[in-house]
């Protein structure tokens, strides 16, 4: 059994007044896109978000097979790695694929790959040149939860903190790049990059 958490509690403060989660991408809410691309390589899908957020993803991914679950943060400005911590309590799978929900582009054959390097070990994280890619990758759910909560309560707020503690396995560029593209990486801060991303969608 594999599970996706999907990270939309951010305040998306670059792109104006939307939430950018449920923001109409091609005529698709960028949220469901990701969920889509994800629903062919899991079993169960948690999101993390802000409790005003909850009616308008779940109409978001109204329909969306595997129904999703919620974990709605409990200080909705403690920040990514808080948002982590709480949607992986929240999920019932041995492994986990954390992903943010501005990239739209997520390819499941990369999802595969990152989750089938994590077997046997806490983590595959992809890392292009010397950026770790923590919000595209694939965890041990309760070995990670643990280590977020204990990053967290050390003062920490940098995702890649907890991977000290924890056998992960780096996943180079190459690698990706086996089995899909390296623009499964790319996500959507800003109107212009949403944009962007509308006319490429659009298109295909």
């Amino acid at each position: 059994m594999r599970a996706a958490l999907i990270l939309a509690g951010g305040r998306s403060t670059r792109f104006g007044d939307r939430d950018k989660a449920v923001a109409d991408l091609a005529g698709t809410p960028m949220i469901r896109r990701v969920a889509d691309r994800l629903a062919p390589v899991v079993d169960e899908v948690v999101i993390n978000c802000r409790v005003d957020q909850v009616d308008a993803i779940e109409s978001a991914l109204s329909g969306f097979d595997p129904e999703p679950s919620f974990a709605v943060d409990r200080d909705p400005d403690a920040g990514p790695m808080a948002g982590i911590a709480r949607g992986l309590e929240a999920v019932d799978a041995p492994y986990t694929f954390v992903v943010a929900c501005d990239m739209p582009f997520v390819d499941p054959d990369v999802v595969r790959l990152l989750f089938e390097r994590a077997a046997g070990h806490d983590a595959a994280v992809p890392r292009l040149d010397e950026w770790y890619q923590t919000t595209q990758a694939v965890y041990r759910t309760e070995e990670m939860a643990a280590a977020c909560r204990r990053a967290l309560d050390r003062g920490a707020d940098r995702i890649v903190t907890p991977l000290d503690e924890l056998d992960a396995v780096v996943v180079d560029g190459d690698a990706i790049e086996s089995v899909g593209s390296l623009d499964t990486f790319e996500n959507v801060n800003t109107v212009e990059e949403f944009e962007a991303a509308a006319e490429r969608l659009g298109s295909e």
